[in-house]
Protein backbone atom coordinates (compact mmCIF):
# COMPACT_ATOMS: atom_id res chain seq x y z
CA UNK A 1 0.00 0.00 0.00
CA UNK A 2 1.32 3.05 -0.99
CA UNK A 3 1.90 6.28 1.38
CA UNK A 4 -1.03 8.58 0.05
CA UNK A 5 -3.26 4.84 0.30
CA UNK A 6 -2.41 4.38 4.29
CA UNK A 7 -3.16 8.77 4.45
CA UNK A 8 -6.42 8.21 2.85
CA UNK A 9 -7.59 5.28 4.71
CA UNK A 10 -6.20 6.40 7.83
CA UNK A 11 -8.43 9.92 7.32
CA UNK A 12 -11.51 7.65 6.35
CA UNK A 13 -10.65 5.84 9.67
CA UNK A 14 -10.84 9.61 11.77
CA UNK A 15 -14.25 10.69 9.90
CA UNK A 16 -15.80 7.16 10.79
CA UNK A 17 -14.81 7.85 14.05
CA UNK A 18 -16.43 11.11 14.53
CA UNK A 19 -19.62 10.06 12.79
CA UNK A 20 -19.88 7.56 15.35
CA UNK A 21 -19.33 10.21 17.98
CA UNK A 22 -22.06 11.92 17.01
CA UNK A 23 -24.46 9.39 16.42
CA UNK A 24 -23.78 7.94 19.89
CA UNK A 25 -24.15 11.39 21.73
CA UNK A 26 -27.16 13.40 19.99
CA UNK A 27 -29.07 16.00 22.65
CA UNK A 28 -27.94 16.21 26.02
CA UNK A 29 -25.34 13.56 25.78
CA UNK A 30 -23.35 16.05 23.71
CA UNK A 31 -20.66 17.12 26.75
CA UNK A 32 -18.12 19.66 26.66
CA UNK A 33 -15.52 16.39 27.26
CA UNK A 34 -17.26 15.10 23.84
CA UNK A 35 -17.10 18.37 21.96
CA UNK A 36 -13.12 18.33 22.75
CA UNK A 37 -13.00 15.12 21.49
CA UNK A 38 -14.71 15.65 18.45
CA UNK A 39 -12.74 19.10 17.60
CA UNK A 40 -9.60 17.01 18.70
CA UNK A 41 -10.49 14.11 15.85
CA UNK A 42 -11.57 16.91 13.50
CA UNK A 43 -7.97 18.31 13.95
CA UNK A 44 -6.76 15.35 13.45
CA UNK A 45 -8.80 15.00 9.65
CA UNK A 46 -7.56 18.13 8.65
CA UNK A 47 -3.97 17.59 9.18
CA UNK A 48 -4.05 14.29 7.59
CA UNK A 49 -5.37 15.89 4.33
CA UNK A 50 -3.27 18.73 4.19
CA UNK A 51 -0.30 15.77 4.45
CA UNK A 52 -2.06 13.56 1.47
CA UNK A 53 -2.18 17.11 -0.53
CA UNK A 54 1.27 17.44 0.39
CA UNK A 55 2.12 14.36 -0.48
CA UNK A 56 0.80 14.27 -3.79
CA UNK A 57 2.25 17.97 -4.74
CA UNK A 58 5.51 16.24 -4.00
CA UNK A 59 5.20 13.22 -6.15
CA UNK A 60 3.73 15.17 -8.92
CA UNK A 61 6.58 17.93 -8.65
CA UNK A 62 9.14 14.68 -8.76
CA UNK A 63 7.63 13.22 -11.82
CA UNK A 64 7.87 16.63 -13.66
CA UNK A 65 11.17 17.01 -12.43
CA UNK A 66 11.77 13.44 -14.05
CA UNK A 67 9.74 14.26 -17.13
CA UNK A 68 12.20 17.38 -17.81
CA UNK A 69 15.44 15.79 -16.88
CA UNK A 70 14.41 12.77 -19.62
CA UNK A 71 13.91 15.99 -22.28
CA UNK A 72 16.64 17.75 -21.64
CA UNK A 73 18.57 14.44 -21.85
CA UNK A 74 16.60 14.01 -25.72
CA UNK A 75 17.07 17.60 -26.87
CA UNK A 76 20.33 20.00 -25.67
CA UNK A 77 18.98 22.37 -27.59
CA UNK A 78 15.02 23.20 -25.87
CA UNK A 79 16.38 26.20 -23.93
CA UNK A 80 17.57 27.68 -27.11
CA UNK A 81 13.92 27.60 -28.85
CA UNK A 82 12.64 29.77 -26.03
CA UNK A 83 12.08 33.42 -26.43
CA UNK A 84 11.55 36.90 -24.74
CA UNK A 85 11.08 36.41 -20.98
CA UNK A 86 11.29 32.58 -21.52
CA UNK A 87 14.79 32.41 -22.54
CA UNK A 88 17.98 32.03 -20.04
CA UNK A 89 19.51 34.98 -20.89
CA UNK A 90 16.32 37.04 -19.12
CA UNK A 91 16.18 34.99 -16.24
CA UNK A 92 19.76 35.36 -15.69
CA UNK A 93 19.96 39.36 -16.17
CA UNK A 94 16.50 39.42 -14.27
CA UNK A 95 18.63 37.90 -11.32
CA UNK A 96 21.35 39.83 -11.64
CA UNK A 97 19.12 43.02 -11.31
CA UNK A 98 17.66 41.65 -8.57
CA UNK A 99 21.02 40.81 -7.17
CA UNK A 100 22.64 44.30 -7.50
CA UNK A 101 20.00 46.60 -8.70
CA UNK A 102 20.08 48.56 -12.43
CA UNK A 103 22.62 50.91 -11.68
CA UNK A 104 25.06 48.28 -11.23
CA UNK A 105 24.62 45.87 -13.90
CA UNK A 106 26.17 46.35 -17.01
CA UNK A 107 24.78 47.41 -20.79
CA UNK A 108 24.42 43.56 -21.43
CA UNK A 109 22.60 42.70 -18.99
CA UNK A 110 20.06 45.79 -19.72
CA UNK A 111 20.07 44.66 -22.97
CA UNK A 112 18.51 41.17 -22.40
CA UNK A 113 15.84 43.28 -20.21
CA UNK A 114 14.96 45.03 -23.19
CA UNK A 115 12.74 42.68 -23.82
CA UNK A 116 10.74 42.98 -20.52
CA UNK A 117 11.07 46.46 -20.01
CA UNK A 118 8.37 47.93 -18.40
CA UNK A 119 7.07 50.79 -16.68
CA UNK A 120 7.66 52.57 -13.61
CA UNK A 121 11.10 51.32 -13.26
CA UNK A 122 9.92 47.70 -13.26
CA UNK A 123 10.62 44.25 -15.48
CA UNK A 124 8.61 41.71 -16.18
CA UNK A 125 9.50 38.78 -14.36
CA UNK A 126 10.71 36.04 -16.29
CA UNK A 127 8.19 32.74 -17.33
CA UNK A 128 10.48 30.65 -14.07
CA UNK A 129 9.27 32.81 -12.00
CA UNK A 130 5.80 34.01 -13.28
CA UNK A 131 5.09 29.97 -12.86
CA UNK A 132 6.25 29.60 -9.46
CA UNK A 133 3.74 32.86 -8.93
CA UNK A 134 0.92 31.35 -10.44
CA UNK A 135 1.34 27.93 -8.91
CA UNK A 136 1.17 29.51 -5.06
CA UNK A 137 -1.39 31.72 -6.14
CA UNK A 138 -3.81 28.49 -6.82
CA UNK A 139 -2.62 27.02 -4.20
CA UNK A 140 -3.39 29.73 -1.43
CA UNK A 141 -6.77 30.86 -3.55
CA UNK A 142 -8.77 27.48 -4.01
CA UNK A 143 -11.59 29.60 -5.87
CA UNK A 144 -8.77 30.34 -8.85
CA UNK A 145 -9.91 26.79 -10.18
CA UNK A 146 -13.63 27.63 -10.46
CA UNK A 147 -13.71 30.86 -11.35
CA UNK A 148 -12.74 31.98 -15.16
CA UNK A 149 -9.12 33.65 -15.46
CA UNK A 150 -8.91 35.29 -18.63
CA UNK A 151 -6.32 37.96 -19.71
CA UNK A 152 -6.95 41.39 -21.18
CA UNK A 153 -4.86 44.22 -22.49
CA UNK A 154 -7.24 47.08 -21.59
CA UNK A 155 -10.43 47.98 -19.78
CA UNK A 156 -13.19 45.89 -21.08
CA UNK A 157 -16.96 45.78 -21.67
CA UNK A 158 -18.19 41.85 -21.50
CA UNK A 159 -21.87 41.97 -23.18
CA UNK A 160 -24.33 40.35 -20.59
CA UNK A 161 -27.34 38.72 -21.52
CA UNK A 162 -30.10 39.89 -18.87
CA UNK A 163 -33.01 38.47 -20.79
CA UNK A 164 -33.09 35.53 -23.05
CA UNK A 165 -36.28 36.06 -24.51
CA UNK A 166 -38.56 32.84 -25.40
CA UNK A 167 -40.06 30.74 -28.40
CA UNK A 168 -43.75 29.90 -28.69
CA UNK A 169 -45.65 27.53 -30.57
CA UNK A 170 -47.49 29.20 -33.52
CA UNK A 171 -50.10 27.28 -36.17
CA UNK A 172 -49.47 26.67 -39.65
CA UNK A 173 -48.81 29.89 -42.00
CA UNK A 174 -49.29 32.22 -38.54
CA UNK A 175 -46.78 35.09 -37.45
CA UNK A 176 -43.51 34.41 -35.86
CA UNK A 177 -43.37 34.88 -32.02
CA UNK A 178 -41.12 38.25 -32.17
CA UNK A 179 -39.49 38.10 -28.08
CA UNK A 180 -35.61 40.27 -28.19
CA UNK A 181 -32.82 39.22 -26.00
CA UNK A 182 -31.76 42.09 -23.54
CA UNK A 183 -28.19 42.70 -23.01
CA UNK A 184 -26.38 44.73 -20.35
CA UNK A 185 -23.01 44.64 -19.97
CA UNK A 186 -20.47 44.30 -16.79
CA UNK A 187 -17.24 46.57 -16.73
CA UNK A 188 -13.94 45.64 -16.25
CA UNK A 189 -10.80 47.99 -15.37
CA UNK A 190 -7.71 47.42 -13.49
CA UNK A 191 -6.72 47.33 -9.39
CA UNK A 192 -3.25 47.41 -8.51
CA UNK A 193 -2.06 44.28 -6.27
CA UNK A 194 1.20 45.15 -5.10
CA UNK A 195 3.89 44.06 -2.18
CA UNK A 196 7.62 44.71 -0.94
CA UNK A 197 9.54 41.91 0.46
CA UNK A 198 12.87 43.09 2.13
CA UNK A 199 15.89 40.46 2.57
CA UNK A 200 19.17 40.90 4.35
CA UNK A 201 22.30 41.91 1.96
CA UNK A 202 24.20 38.52 2.88
CA UNK A 203 21.21 36.27 1.87
CA UNK A 204 20.72 37.75 -1.59
CA UNK A 205 24.13 37.43 -2.20
CA UNK A 206 24.65 33.90 -0.85
CA UNK A 207 25.28 31.51 -3.96
CA UNK A 208 22.96 28.79 -2.18
CA UNK A 209 19.88 31.10 -1.26
CA UNK A 210 16.86 30.63 -3.86
CA UNK A 211 15.87 33.69 -4.18
CA UNK A 212 13.75 33.37 -7.07
CA UNK A 213 12.26 30.64 -5.26
CA UNK A 214 12.00 32.59 -1.93
CA UNK A 215 10.14 35.52 -3.84
CA UNK A 216 8.09 33.60 -5.62
CA UNK A 217 6.76 31.62 -3.08
CA UNK A 218 6.55 34.75 -1.00
CA UNK A 219 4.74 36.73 -3.30
CA UNK A 220 2.29 33.73 -4.21
CA UNK A 221 1.09 32.54 -1.21
CA UNK A 222 0.46 36.62 0.01
CA UNK A 223 -1.14 37.55 -3.90
CA UNK A 224 -3.09 34.44 -3.39
CA UNK A 225 -4.70 34.72 -0.04
CA UNK A 226 -5.87 38.89 -1.15
CA UNK A 227 -7.58 37.58 -4.28
CA UNK A 228 -9.22 35.06 -2.47
CA UNK A 229 -10.14 37.57 0.00
CA UNK A 230 -11.41 39.87 -2.99
CA UNK A 231 -13.14 37.20 -5.08
CA UNK A 232 -15.00 36.48 -1.77
CA UNK A 233 -15.65 39.47 0.18
CA UNK A 234 -14.75 42.57 -2.52
CA UNK A 235 -16.43 45.56 -2.38
CA UNK A 236 -15.12 47.55 -5.98
CA UNK A 237 -13.56 50.00 -3.91
CA UNK A 238 -9.96 50.03 -5.03
CA UNK A 239 -10.16 46.27 -5.68
CA UNK A 240 -12.67 43.50 -7.16
CA UNK A 241 -16.03 43.04 -6.56
CA UNK A 242 -17.02 40.03 -4.48
CA UNK A 243 -19.42 37.30 -5.65
CA UNK A 244 -21.11 37.09 -2.01
CA UNK A 245 -21.37 41.16 -2.17
CA UNK A 246 -23.13 40.85 -5.49
CA UNK A 247 -24.66 37.51 -5.08
CA UNK A 248 -28.79 38.18 -3.93
CA UNK A 249 -30.66 36.14 -1.14
CA UNK A 250 -31.42 32.31 -2.27
CA UNK A 251 -32.80 31.44 1.24
CA UNK A 252 -33.62 33.21 5.50
CA UNK A 253 -32.37 31.21 7.62
CA UNK A 254 -34.64 31.00 10.69
CA UNK A 255 -31.93 31.47 13.36
CA UNK A 256 -29.37 33.89 13.46
CA UNK A 257 -26.34 31.90 14.55
CA UNK A 258 -27.48 28.16 13.12
CA UNK A 259 -28.87 26.49 10.02
CA UNK A 260 -30.80 23.57 8.86
CA UNK A 261 -30.11 21.03 6.34
CA UNK A 262 -33.45 21.76 5.02
CA UNK A 263 -32.17 25.49 4.72
CA UNK A 264 -29.25 24.40 2.66
CA UNK A 265 -31.43 22.16 0.41
CA UNK A 266 -33.45 25.17 0.14
CA UNK A 267 -30.54 27.34 -0.98
CA UNK A 268 -29.15 24.87 -3.32
CA UNK A 269 -32.86 25.03 -5.19
CA UNK A 270 -32.60 28.40 -5.06
CA UNK A 271 -30.19 28.36 -8.23
CA UNK A 272 -31.49 27.48 -11.54
CA UNK A 273 -31.15 24.07 -12.49
CA UNK A 274 -28.29 24.97 -15.73
CA UNK A 275 -25.95 26.73 -13.12
CA UNK A 276 -26.24 24.25 -10.38
CA UNK A 277 -24.69 21.63 -12.53
CA UNK A 278 -21.14 23.11 -12.14
CA UNK A 279 -21.94 24.86 -8.57
CA UNK A 280 -19.95 24.63 -5.43
CA UNK A 281 -20.75 25.86 -1.43
CA UNK A 282 -18.87 28.26 0.00
CA UNK A 283 -18.79 29.35 3.76
CA UNK A 284 -15.90 29.66 6.65
CA UNK A 285 -14.31 27.04 8.42
CA UNK A 286 -16.90 27.36 11.44
CA UNK A 287 -19.66 27.82 9.89
CA UNK A 288 -18.50 24.13 7.72
CA UNK A 289 -17.90 22.83 11.37
CA UNK A 290 -21.31 23.16 12.38
CA UNK A 291 -22.62 21.70 8.66
CA UNK A 292 -20.40 18.54 9.09
CA UNK A 293 -23.03 17.71 11.96
CA UNK A 294 -26.29 18.22 10.11
CA UNK A 295 -28.06 15.05 8.49
CA UNK A 296 -30.98 15.00 5.94
CA UNK A 297 -34.63 13.47 5.99
CA UNK A 298 -32.90 9.60 6.15
CA UNK A 299 -30.24 10.47 8.80
CA UNK A 300 -27.65 10.77 5.58
CA UNK A 301 -24.90 13.29 6.58
CA UNK A 302 -24.88 16.15 4.24
CA UNK A 303 -21.04 16.47 4.10
CA UNK A 304 -18.54 14.12 2.91
CA UNK A 305 -15.06 14.21 3.32
CA UNK A 306 -13.06 14.17 0.38
CA UNK A 307 -10.76 11.21 0.68
CA UNK A 308 -8.91 11.10 -2.39
CA UNK A 309 -6.07 13.71 -2.80
CA UNK A 310 -6.85 16.59 -4.53
CA UNK A 311 -10.42 15.91 -4.53
CA UNK A 312 -12.93 18.60 -2.93
CA UNK A 313 -14.95 17.93 0.93
CA UNK A 314 -18.71 17.62 -0.48
CA UNK A 315 -21.95 19.24 0.23
CA UNK A 316 -24.92 17.40 -1.47
CA UNK A 317 -23.12 16.41 -3.81
CA UNK A 318 -21.34 19.41 -4.45
CA UNK A 319 -17.92 20.64 -3.81
CA UNK A 320 -17.30 22.93 -0.40
CA UNK A 321 -14.88 25.48 0.10
CA UNK A 322 -13.67 27.08 3.17
CA UNK A 323 -12.62 30.95 2.93
CA UNK A 324 -11.46 33.38 5.64
CA UNK A 325 -12.85 35.80 3.69
CA UNK A 326 -16.75 34.35 4.13
CA UNK A 327 -19.40 36.08 6.70
CA UNK A 328 -19.59 34.46 9.76
CA UNK A 329 -23.37 32.74 10.90
CA UNK A 330 -23.96 36.03 12.07
CA UNK A 331 -27.86 38.02 12.33
CA UNK A 332 -28.19 39.38 8.96
CA UNK A 333 -25.00 38.30 7.22
CA UNK A 334 -24.86 36.00 3.91
CA UNK A 335 -22.76 32.95 5.47
CA UNK A 336 -23.08 30.90 2.86
CA UNK A 337 -22.85 30.91 -1.34
CA UNK A 338 -23.90 28.60 -3.38
CA UNK A 339 -23.73 28.89 -7.64
CA UNK A 340 -21.52 28.52 -10.59
CA UNK A 341 -18.16 30.45 -10.10
CA UNK A 342 -17.62 29.92 -13.67
CA UNK A 343 -19.60 33.30 -13.91
CA UNK A 344 -17.12 35.03 -12.18
CA UNK A 345 -14.36 36.77 -14.61
CA UNK A 346 -10.98 37.40 -12.76
CA UNK A 347 -9.45 39.66 -15.70
CA UNK A 348 -5.48 40.19 -15.59
CA UNK A 349 -4.07 42.65 -17.16
CA UNK A 350 -0.72 42.26 -18.69
CA UNK A 351 2.48 40.30 -16.77
CA UNK A 352 3.64 41.02 -13.09
CA UNK A 353 6.15 43.26 -13.00
CA UNK A 354 9.36 43.57 -10.68
CA UNK A 355 11.36 46.27 -9.20
CA UNK A 356 14.34 45.84 -6.58
CA UNK A 357 14.86 48.74 -3.91
CA UNK A 358 18.56 48.89 -3.59
CA UNK A 359 18.91 52.17 -1.54
CA UNK A 360 15.74 52.21 0.23
CA UNK A 361 16.60 49.88 2.91
CA UNK A 362 20.26 50.36 2.47
CA UNK A 363 20.70 52.17 6.06
CA UNK A 364 19.17 48.30 7.38
CA UNK A 365 21.36 46.28 4.97
CA UNK A 366 18.22 45.11 3.40
CA UNK A 367 16.96 45.34 -0.48
CA UNK A 368 13.79 45.48 -1.03
CA UNK A 369 11.74 43.88 -4.13
CA UNK A 370 8.73 45.10 -5.29
CA UNK A 371 5.82 42.94 -6.80
CA UNK A 372 2.62 44.22 -8.53
CA UNK A 373 -0.50 43.02 -10.54
CA UNK A 374 -3.07 44.47 -12.25
CA UNK A 375 -6.25 43.02 -12.42
CA UNK A 376 -9.80 42.86 -12.09
CA UNK A 377 -13.25 40.66 -10.99
CA UNK A 378 -16.97 40.57 -10.71
CA UNK A 379 -19.94 38.38 -11.11
CA UNK A 380 -21.13 38.73 -14.77
CA UNK A 381 -24.43 36.85 -14.07
CA UNK A 382 -25.87 37.30 -10.11
CA UNK A 383 -28.57 34.42 -11.33
CA UNK A 384 -25.70 32.05 -10.97
CA UNK A 385 -24.83 32.56 -7.14
CA UNK A 386 -27.60 32.78 -4.20
CA UNK A 387 -26.95 33.20 -0.39
CA UNK A 388 -27.79 31.77 2.89
CA UNK A 389 -28.68 34.30 4.47
CA UNK A 390 -28.81 34.26 8.51
CA UNK A 391 -32.31 35.92 10.34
Amino acid sequence: MSKLDELRLKRGQVVDQMKNLIDANQGDKWTDEIENSYQSMDADQTSIKNEIGRTEKQDKLSADLDHVVVNVAKSSHSANDKTGVSTPQYKDAFMNLMRVGKANVGHSVLNALEVGTASEGGNIVPTDLDSVIVEYLQDWNDFRQYVTVMQVGSDRDFPIETTLGSADWVAEEAAYNESDPAFGKASFTAHKLTRIVKVSEELVNDSVFDLMGYLGRNFGKSFGLAEEAAIVSGDNSGKPHGFNVQAGTGKTAAGATALTADELIDLQHSVARPYRRNAIFSMADATLAAVRKLKDGDGQYLWTAGLQAGQADMLLGKPVITSTAMPAMTSGLDAVSFGDLSYYYLTERGARQAQVLNELYAGTGQIGYRIYSRLDGALVDTNAVKNLTMA
